[in-house]
């Protein structure tokens, strides 16, 4: 063998191979496979849904069919749910559009996901609800780089204290218990090496829109 090239995500990694034992062949392998996953953290692109306070059945009947239909399976490869999922058959759904589905969990938790940690609550302990001061305290203590939180059911993103903070609000447009009109949303976030790109899906009327927010990690 004289030489040959491996590919992943445009990262082209070419290994010489000197006659000799498969020993030698063997070591120059899993050169090449360190070689390859050196890179992964600059190449690899994650889409992560991000969405909460379904309460199918008992506020609203499904998922709007516009924010369906915008939820392909098979390009999302995480799913954080901040709670009130409520039925097998909502979990269900999530599953048919990524493997890996975080809907349950104690108070608080962290899912790393590249070179994030991302820290989830639903949002109940937090006093008053969605307050920043609040949030910021619970950050700080999982040491979070991204803190998602819910149950006020209306969308809010913004930074602070070099973290990110996001609130996907409800999925549904279910009704809170201090508000009885809700604007359904999601986010999903695509994240690159040290950026993460949110897009904040809202449905107003019968028209998606869309914002994009960017969110760059501290050194």
């Amino acid at each position: 063998i004289e030489a040959y090239t491996v590919q992943f995500n445009n990262v082209h990694v070419v290994q010489c191979i000197t006659p000799g034992d498969w020993r030698e062949v063997r070591e120059q392998l899993n050169l090449v496979i360190k070689t390859l996953y050196s890179h992964l953290p600059d190449v690899l692109i994650m889409l992560v849904l991000v969405l909460g306070d379904l309460h199918i059945p008992h506020r609203v009947g499904s998922l709007p069919a516009k924010f369906k239909k915008l939820l392909v399976p098979g390009r999302i490869q995480h799913i954080l749910c901040t709670g009130n999922l409520c039925t097998k058959e909502s979990y269900d759904y999530l599953k048919t559009l990524a493997a890996d589905v975080h809907t349950s969990y104690p108070e608080q938790k962290v899912v790393t996901v590249g070179l994030f940690r991302i820290g989830m609550c639903h949002g109940h302990q937090v006093v008053p609800w969605g307050d920043p001061a609040a949030l910021s305290l619970i950050a700080r203590q999982l040491d979070a780089d991204i803190l998602i939180s819910g149950h006020t059911h209306k969308f809010e993103a913004f930074e602070a204290e070099s973290r990110f903070f996001i609130n996907p609000g409800s999925a549904t447009g279910s009704y809170s218990a201090l508000e009885g009109e809700i604007t359904p949303s999601f986010v999903l976030m695509d994240i690159q090496s040290s950026t993460v790109v949110t897009y904040v899906y809202q449905l107003v009327g019968d028209e998606v829109k869309v914002e994009r927010i960017e969110y760059k990690k501290a050194n």
